[in-house]
């Protein structure tokens, strides 16, 4: 559905976003994850036609931003990390004055309204001025006015941002019950709510793509640690079942690895180092949870 390929974005001398291409699916909820300056909000931008790509070309089924901008706007729900609100009108106009702007027929304009008002629990703040309400309440208003006309895809940068416990409690199942009709991409730094909305995970550091994998597959891949009273990388390399060897940093006075090998490997791992004269001092598999592997990404910029 959506095809980004070799996306750059650079202001001046510095490289917001680089060389970034992914694929995503009809239907998948996708977190974008970095720390803050990442690249997460302009590759949002780029993705929902508001800033231009320095280079590289997105697509959605077939349309590409740039000749058919509109047209896939038109087709996007879009939360921006700072919501742009007008606070002396109520929710209600401002709701009605967005459904205009996204083409909402007169007719079913109320029905919209009614709909996102509800969806988001809005309805008894409806006549309320935006400038009374919380920060939460106005983050709610910015995602009701993103799913006003239905859109096949929607983008929401920092949704939970301001919201307390119980109203990230409802926006996760609101991000859930949009996911069952559309798209949803959602841009945050906090790994709790990759973990409970998303299916995949895409990692972004420096403005580069370091991971993009299904929260599945990347939190039961298998690793075993291994720490050494000498250098062993080439031996643990050689046994069956390893399929990768990493250093492992901040052992002190001694050599640490990472396998990516199940626990089944772990009797070859100590075979081998003892068959080489190298003592081993620690062997343990690792948890490999989303946690850790951003922890070790950003710490090391590493690609997993």
């Amino acid at each position: 559905m959506i095809q980004v390929e070799h996306l750059c974005r650079r202001y001046g001398e510095t490289t917001a976003v680089d060389d970034v291409s992914f694929r995503i699916d009809r239907g998948e909820v996708v977190g974008l994850l970095g720390h803050n300056g990442a690249g997460k909000t302009t590759i949002m931008k780029m993705l929902t036609g508001y800033l231009a790509p320095t280079a590289g070309s997105i697509r959605v089924d077939g349309l590409q931003m740039g000749p058919d901008t509109r047209a896939i706007q038109a087709r996007i729900g879009y939360l921006p990390e700072n919501c742009p609100l007008w606070p002396e009108q109520r929710v209600i106009d401002y709701l009605d004055y967005q459904a205009v702007l996204h083409g909402v027929p007169a007719r079913q304009r109320n029905t919209a309204i009614a709909r996102a008002l509800r969806r988001t629990d809005l309805l008894d703040r409806a006549s309320a001025p935006i400038q009374t309400l919380s920060r939460g309440y106005r983050q709610r208003v910015g995602v009701a006015q993103a799913i006003l006309h239905e859109p096949d895809i929607i983008i929401l940068d920092e949704p939970t941002n301001g919201l307390d416990p119980t109203q990230i409690r409802h926006m996760r199942e609101l991000i859930g019950e949009l996911a069952k009709q559309a798209t949803v991409i959602v841009s945050t730094h906090i790994l709790q709510e990759v973990q409970a909305v998303c299916q995949r995970v895409l990692i972004l550091r420096a403005g580069q793509l370091v991971i993009d994998s299904r929260l599945d597959t990347l939190q039961t891949h298998p690793v075993l640690q291994v720490v050494t009273g000498r250098e062993a990388g080439d031996a643990l390399a050689a046994v069956t079942g390893v399929e990768g060897v990493e250093s492992l940093p901040g052992t002190t006075g001694a050599f640490g690895y990472r396998l990516r090998a199940p626990a089944a490997a772990a009797p070859g791992v100590a075979a081998a180092l003892a068959a080489a004269g190298v003592p081993l001092l620690r062997l343990q598999p690792e948890g490999q949870d989303l946690e850790g592997v951003f922890a070790r990404v950003n710490e090391e910029g590493a690609h997993v």
